[in-house]
């Protein structure tokens, strides 16, 4: 089969980064996770006081993109490729509520996305790739071969997200959670720049009620159908 391009996109705790991580190894494609490149960004501007509870410096943060260094890094040990920020492994800083709670302002920022829309385009050119985000399929690979929309109920996303948290042991709460992919939810389909839909030609599929397992199997028919054309 031919290799192609594989784009993933959906609301927050879909579940987007699990299915493509797995795309990818089943297939041996690269897989990257933008959504890692922009919670990056966002850790990058709390670190220096660009953003807070009650601010927001985009022009500090839009003049400091050239000091901002992104790649990923292949852990044998994990079997996916962590984020580095400045040469920094910062996999689990990234994934924090804390995080959560800013990355969707950070992503607005029109000059933020054209960064990282660029190294991620370049990453594609040679196809056998799988990227998962919000605007993969619209803007970063307009014409990827097989294109993925992933949803599910808000209530199903935050008890996912709430679980997944608490394995990690950090400390929040449910009710903390919901209002998070709530939030996160509204500005990602409502930016100016970019937001989240669904691309005309993408295959919807809600796994509200779809086991890991099964979900995998179907979007694997799918690629197979795909490579095919």
């Amino acid at each position: 089969m031919k290799k192609i391009t594989i784009a993933i996109d959906g609301f927050s705790s879909t579940g987007k980064s699990t299915l493509a991580k797995q795309l990818a190894n089943h297939l041996g494609y690269v897989y990257v996770d933008s959504g890692a490149m922009y919670r990056a960004v966002t850790l990058f501007a709390m670190q220096n006081g660009y953003i807070g509870t009650d601010f927001f410096d985009k022009q500090t943060l839009i003049n400091s993109l050239h000091y901002i260094k992104l790649h990923f890094q292949f852990n044998g040990d994990l079997g996916f490729a962590e984020m580095y920020l400045n040469d920094v492994n910062v996999e689990k800083e990234i994934r924090s509520i804390e995080v959560s709670s800013f990355v969707s302002k950070v992503a607005e920022v029109s000059e933020v996305r054209l960064k990282l829309v660029e190294q991620q385009q370049e990453m594609g050119k040679k196809r056998g790739i799988v990227m998962d985000g919000r605007d993969i399929g619209t803007v970063v690979f307009p014409n990827a071969e097989l294109k993925v929309f992933m949803t599910a109920s808000p209530e199903t996303r935050a008890q996912r997200r709430f679980d997944e948290l608490q394995a990690k042991g950090d400390t929040v709460t449910y009710d903390e959670v919901f209002k998070n992919v709530q939030e996160r939810d509204y500005i990602d389909t409502h930016r100016a720049d970019s937001p989240l839909i669904k691309a005309a030609d993408a295959i919807e599929i809600d796994n509200s009620e779809l086991s890991k397992a099964a979900q995998f199997d179907k979007v694997l028919e799918l690629v197979q159908k795909a490579s095919k054309l």
